[in-house]
């Protein structure tokens, strides 16, 4: 029998320590979320617990952390790698692909893809091919979405001069360098309506412009479109709504940690805990 799998408190770590972003994140992981639970029915649970031990033992695991996570705590990562093939495709089909899925830069260049499973707050993150760099975790968000955040941006927000018919971009831009200069965890995040603003064209572009690019882009499929991008200045984000027809309605630039629409809520990993726990029932009992 296989050894049980671990808890790794250390796997985030080891993805961010090895933590440039692409140049556009489309629609790269949609597809229909589908329970495997819907889809196919098991003959004997007793079977699938004898010849799929550790991945009923993760899947137990994760189940545990979920209802015992909290708000602003320390995520659980549980790794894939002392799983056979036919362990990590259960897994996979028991979890699920969400609604939400991102890409997070490393420092080597390479990208790193989130996926939340169709339990909120349980994700699959992918760092290579390599089961080794594959792991389940349970949170509010993965945690190497805090440290490119934080690690592959600038702290320092340098204002050049505006091109000519720029409008309002120079105040506005110092007034996102000194929030963001003085956020810190914990505190209130501060957000900023594009929308209703008086800014032109070329006032957008070149606040896009001074911001740079960021290492983390997240997109959240529903009714429409939710994109939430790390600008390349520390604790600034850029948060857009679009509508079915992908039509921006609401834009705007966030500045602190994470925003909140890109967390799994407390309540919601409660919910997911029980419905993990009516799955394995389902299916290994």
């Amino acid at each position: 029998m296989k050894t049980a799998v671990p808890v790794v408190s250390g796997g985030a770590d080891l993805a961010a320590s090895g933590l440039v972003a692409d140049s556009g994140l489309t629609d790269l992981f949609h597809s229909g979320s589908t329970s495997a639970l819907t889809k196919r029915t098991w003959r004997d649970g007793n079977e699938l617990v004898r010849n799929y031990s550790n991945a009923t033992l993760l899947l137990s695991n994760v189940a545990a952390a979920a209802g015992d996570q909290r708000r602003g705590a320390r995520t659980q990562l549980y790794r894939l790698e002392n799983l056979s093939g036919a362990e990590r495709k259960l897994i996979g089909e028991l979890l699920g692909e969400g609604e939400v899925a991102g890409v997070v830069g490393l420092p080597d260049g390479s990208l790193a893809k989130i996926r939340e499973s169709v339990l909120a707050g349980i994700w699959r993150v992918y760092i290579g091919t390599e089961p080794s760099h594959e792991y389940v975790e349970v949170g509010e968000i993965p945690r190497i979405v805090r440290r490119a955040a934080t690690d592959l941006t600038s702290a320092n927000l340098m204002i050049g001069t505006p091109p000519d018919g720029a409008m309002n971009v120079q105040p506005l831009l110092a007034e996102i360098r000194e929030r963001a200069s003085v956020w810190r965890f914990g505190m209130y995040a501060h957000v900023i309506n594009l929308t209703l603003l008086p800014m032109s064209v070329i006032d957008l572009a070149f606040l896009q412009q001074s911001l740079g690019e960021g290492p983390v882009k997240i997109v959240f499929h529903g009714y429409g479109t939710c994109r939430v991008r790390a600008t390349g200045t520390r604790n600034v984000w850029s948060v857009q709504f679009f509508n079915s027809t992908d039509n921006i309605i609401l834009d705007t630039l966030e500045i602190g940690g994470v925003p909140i629409v890109a967390l799994a809520a407390e309540e919601d990993l409660q919910d997911s805990a029980e419905r993990m726990q009516d799955i394995m029932t389902a299916y290994f009992t």
